[in-house]
């Protein structure tokens, strides 16, 4: 077993998550695992970064598969004993045009962005050391006001959320997604982005979590936040972004390397912390 110090990116093949990998192989102390669901996509970015004089570590994930993530856990805890950093970066979202089913996207995107996230989360914060720090790669599509409905945006800021109870609120607007059909809209949450909710609900898992790990935790100094990398010109954005993906990483790769006694369970935007 390695003493080495190790971070984990998922979904870091490509744009912000490789970005993020390029810069913490040169600013991070440790061992930098590049993670991507496919095995040759992932060795690929791997060698291209090897080309920059950059030696991150592989292994396969896919945070929808839970034996992926298990087979990553045991590889943390065989190897390092276990793990100070972990960027979730991996996400999904359909494009504008998608003629997909609303159940379909609500399903799938909430599928991966928020229960593959918190699968993660689960297997891999066991293995979180004393000043271990969780970044989640969220968006400003998730600020509370998009949900407009007061009642929703109480419970999801609430001071007292649990994360059971947070559960049972993804499980909710899937649900309310199905019972509208094509065509219709969810009783309570809006109808027009399971992106925007699936993000909002990541925003609020960090925030839970911090408050969680705080406690259970206190004298670890463990660093809970979510951010924004920008709009930044990636496949998923249809490369219309202004920010380039180096860009989109520097505040993923700051929150990274917050020193002890800095804030957890914030939300930050270009560097800074900004209201939910």
């Amino acid at each position: 077993m390695s003493a080495t110090r190790v971070a984990v990116v998922t979904g870091s093949n490509k744009g912000i998550g490789l970005s993020i990998v390029k810069a913490l192989c040169s600013q991070f102390q440790g061992d930098v695992i590049l993670t991507s669901r496919d095995e040759k996509n992932g060795k690929t970015a791997c060698s291209t970064l090897n080309e920059l004089g950059l030696s991150p570590k592989f292994h396969q994930l896919d945070i929808t598969d839970k034996e992926s993530v298990k087979r990553l856990a045991e590889h943390l805890k065989t190897q390092y004993g276990g793990l100070d950093l972990l960027v979730n970066n991996a996400g999904l979202a359909y494009k504008v045009a998608s003629t997909a089913p609303p159940e379909e996207k609500a399903r799938v995107t909430v599928g991966v962005n928020f229960f593959g996230t918190l699968d993660v989360c689960h297997q891999l914060f066991p293995l979180l050391r004393p000043s271990g720090r969780v970044v989640h790669v969220a968006s400003q599509s998730g600020l509370l006001r998009r949900i407009k409905n007061v009642e929703l945006e109480s419970k999801l800021s609430s001071a007292t959320l649990a994360e059971d109870e947070l559960v049972q609120l993804a499980h909710s607007y899937i649900k309310e997604v199905v019972e509208a059909g094509e065509g219709g809209k969810p009783k309570n949450w809006p109808h027009d982005s399971a992106y925007s909710v699936s993000k909002a609900l990541m925003i609020a898992l960090a925030k839970v979590q911090a408050r969680d790990l705080a406690s259970q935790r206190p004298g670890d100094k463990i660093c809970i936040n979510a951010c924004c990398p920008g709009y930044v010109c990636t496949d998923m954005t249809s490369h219309k972004g202004p920010l380039t993906p180096d860009q989109g990483a520097e505040t993923p790769v700051m929150l990274s390397l917050l020193p002890d006694a800095s804030p957890t369970g914030d939300f930050y935007y270009l560097k800074k912390v900004i209201e939910w």
